[in-house]
């Protein structure tokens, strides 16, 4: 049971949530975009989260469509991993989404909702980031389509009043060979210990990390390294990149930062060696 009060509103046009937002918080109530709602009910719970007034964008068009249409992928932000991954528009995306929680639970969580929650794992932005995906924001100023690169720095950043609307990935992204990896601690569906989602384009391998630091990555030096051609031994390759990792390693009761890189090493060499396979 959440332990307070607040008022519920429904918008069905994006103007109108973002209007609806400005003047929610003008008056002080300390408003949120509401999609699935699992972090926000479980956080509200925990007395992690108040607010006076939840906008819930599932009543929104554009937050709704999932569709491949001119050249381009349009995942909204309403739209449910389960959704996501029946459809499997995007094979990597849909692989990655699977094994975010069980599925009744997928059935809840939406695209939006895991790109911009607050646990740190946040795995479904890492096809997106490979992927060299776009994202369409909204607030009272209008849209602004950006690479999710630019957007994503540890997190979505977001101004405030700012929504996310859809996610837009090119076509000639989602048929290109992938591989997803992940490890867990314990079962098949739990927080990683480390999530890998790859792309092989032009014989140059694009890949992201989740459950490595305390935020989800797609490190261009790293990709630099495991694609240098120069360098004969993948093994090689594999440890000058991991030596290069722009953060700290997780250290936590899931694995020690040494076991997280030895798993990384294990891993990355998993996809290299499945991508030379593909050729």
């Amino acid at each position: 049971m959440i332990p307070f009060d607040f008022e519920y509103y429904k918008p069905t046009t994006i103007e109108e949530a973002v209007n609806l937002y400005n003047k929610l918080k003008s008056a002080g109530k300390k408003p949120i975009y509401y999609g699935g709602g699992t972090e926000f009910i479980s956080m509200a719970r925990m007395h992690n989260v108040y607010t006076e007034a939840v906008i819930d964008i599932k009543g929104i068009l554009e937050c709704n469509i999932h569709e491949l249409k001119n050249n381009e992928l349009t995942i909204g932000s309403a739209v449910t991993l389960t959704n996501i991954a029946e459809s499997n528009f995007f094979p990597l995306l849909s692989l990655t989404v699977k094994r975010i929680a069980d599925h009744t639970v997928q059935d809840k969580i939406t695209l939006g909702g895991n790109l911009a929650g607050t646990i740190i794992y946040r795995e479904a932005v890492l096809p997106l980031m490979v992927a060299d995906s776009e994202i369409v924001l909204a607030s009272i100023n209008g849209e602004r389509r950006v690479p999710i690169m630019d957007a994503f720095n540890k997190r979505i950043q977001l101004a405030d009043g700012e929504m996310i609307v859809q996610v837009i990935i090119k076509d000639n992204f989602i048929t290109l060979p992938n591989i997803h990896v992940k490890r867990t601690k314990n079962e098949k569906i739990d927080y990683p210990l480390i999530t890998i989602a790859a792309l092989k384009d032009n014989n140059k391998i694009k890949i992201a990390f989740s459950g490595m630091c305390d935020y989800p990555l797609r490190s261009y030096i790293m990709e630099d390294i495991l694609n240098d051609n120069t360098v004969s031994s993948m093994d090689k390759k594999i440890s000058n990149a991991i030596n290069n990792i722009p953060g700290k390693v997780l250290n936590d009761i899931s694995g020690s930062s040494e076991y997280r890189k030895f798993m990384l090493h294990t891993m990355i060499h998993e996809a290299l060696t499945n991508f030379e396979e593909v050729n």
